[in-house]
């Protein structure tokens, strides 16, 4: 989680994925953080926390803009041709 969300947080975006794969990101980041309580009691505290201040990230990073919205990156760009 925690290098997903800094891929995300430093690379920008080249282009929209479609409707099924935002929704199975959302889903799989959700999965992720529901895993990563689940486990707790087995990693160091200061890992978990910031695991988790992680995973909350990559939804705080999809209200950024209609963009980071679609992308869950915080740049949004497209390649010039």
């Amino acid at each position: 989680m925690i290098g997903s969300f800094l891929y995300r947080a430093l690379t920008p975006a080249h282009e929209y994925p479609m409707r099924p794969e935002q929704v199975m990101e959302m889903a799989l980041d959700a999965l992720c953080i529901i895993g990563l309580i689940g486990t707790r009691t087995y990693v160091p505290k200061w890992l978990f926390w910031v695991a988790l201040i992680a995973g909350l990230g990559l939804f705080a990073i999809r209200l950024h803009s209609d963009a980071s919205w679609w992308t869950g990156h915080i740049d949004y760009y497209l390649l010039p041709r």
